[in-house]
């Protein structure tokens, strides 16, 4: 239920995917004779943000309308945007033995049950048309495109009933569901709240602006994404130690919150932040602060496009504010955090380091430059790269 005072949900309703505990048990003895679909890494991700709501309004993954008018325009069928498409799939073979109106358990890849599906539709999984329009890219190289190509080449859809959105979950006690979150808000008297999507430690640079946003709203969500990730980024274990260590030192406790968000990854740039700001609405934030290249990867998007494709909405339709910050550094002759915004300083007095020179230094044990980031940060991440070998 939303509280008085916050905003809206995506579509006006938090959805709850979650059996109650009196039919958990009747829903178990059912799907032990059913037949079986294991999903892969993202599509348990989804599945979870599916089953607490964070995916509000849908109740389940995506029928083929909803799939092509995400595609081609941004939004469902209803016309409430959206960014990328959410989907189950399996091949050819397992969807010829699954009939319209039928049910499958659907189970993690250790054959766990996380929940059943009653299947209402079937349909082919356009993955070109996907990488084309949702990823802006028929690059296999691209992270995200490459899952696509390796999904099944039918989608199912139907009602979800979710009797466990993850089995094991990493960092319980930061895992809060958007009904949580939203309590959370309320209990501090907050009104404006704003998000920080990150998959990275945060260096200085971020903490510059989540400092700056969260001078013009109540309270800060620190919201690290932990889902699937791309091979060769920070595990999220050793981010969380990061995270949890700048805000014991660097933050105020009663204006900040951190809750991990259990997205996968989709390195979708302008599209996904679609669906990040959707997502965050979802849990109640008002603003989202969107960076450079948000949720980009490599060379496919333009630095600012995530942050000009919210120019194709109405503000009421995405509902939630999108903070847009520049690129940001230490300056020496200003002495604090600028951009081009703020400062009029050459390319010398700026403190640039790129991620290739960072890596190279703390894998030498150095600390980077403490204008790049806390020192403490960078002995957590020292030791990370030195057990990894």
């Amino acid at each position: 239920m939303t509280k008085k005072g916050l905003i809206p949900p995506h579509g006006g309703k938090l959805v709850n995917l979650v059996v109650p505990p009196a039919e958990r048990q009747e829903l178990e003895q059912l799907a032990a004779g059913l037949p079986r679909v294991a999903l892969p890494e993202r599509e348990q991700c989804d599945l979870e943000m599916l089953a607490v709501g964070a995916m509000s309004p849908l109740t389940g993954f995506m029928g083929e309308a909803d799939f092509h008018s995400v595609c081609d325009r941004m939004r469902l069928a209803n016309g409430l945007p959206w960014g990328t498409p959410i989907t189950c799939s399996v091949d050819g073979a397992a969807a010829d033995r699954l009939e319209i109106g039928s049910r499958v358990a659907l189970t993690d890849d250790r054959d766990r049950l996380l929940g059943v599906m009653t299947i209402a539709e079937k349909y082919a999984h356009d993955k070109r048309k996907e990488a084309e329009k949702a990823y802006g890219t028929l690059d296999e190289a691209h992270p995200g495109v490459a899952v696509v190509y390796g999904q099944g080449d039918v989608c199912l859809a139907g009602p979800l009933k979710v009797l466990t959105p993850r089995h094991d979950p990493q960092f319980p006690s930061h895992r809060l569901t958007p009904e949580q979150t939203r309590a959370a808000f309320a209990e501090r008297g907050w009104q404006t709240v704003v998000a920080f999507q990150t998959r990275n430690p945060i260096h200085r640079a971020h903490e510059y602006i989540t400092k700056c946003a969260l001078e013009i709203c109540d309270g800060l969500l620190i919201h690290p994404l932990v889902g699937e990730t791309k091979p060769g980024d920070i595990p999220a274990e050793v981010r969380m130690r990061c995270y949890e260590v700048l805000l014991a030192n660097y933050y105020n406790p009663k204006n900040t919150l951190m809750a991990v968000f259990p997205a996968a990854m989709r390195y979708a740039g302008p599209r996904e932040a679609i669906n990040h700001a959707v997502f965050r609405r979802n849990y109640g934030c008002t603003h989202l602060i969107v960076g450079r290249d948000h949720a980009g990867v490599g060379s496919y998007y333009g630095t600012y496009d995530a942050q000009r494709i919210f120019e194709e909405f109405e503000p009421a339709e995405i509902g939630i504010t999108p903070l847009k910050f520049e690129h940001t550094f230490w300056c020496r002759k200003s002495g604090a955090m600028a951009s081009d915004k703020t400062t009029n300083s050459s390319k010398e007095d700026r403190v640039f380091l790129s991620g290739t020179a960072v890596r190279e230094m703390l894998a030498r044990g150095e600390r980077p430059p403490a204008e790049f980031t806390r020192p403490e940060i960078a002995d957590i991440l020292i030791e990370w790269m030195r057990n990894s070998g």
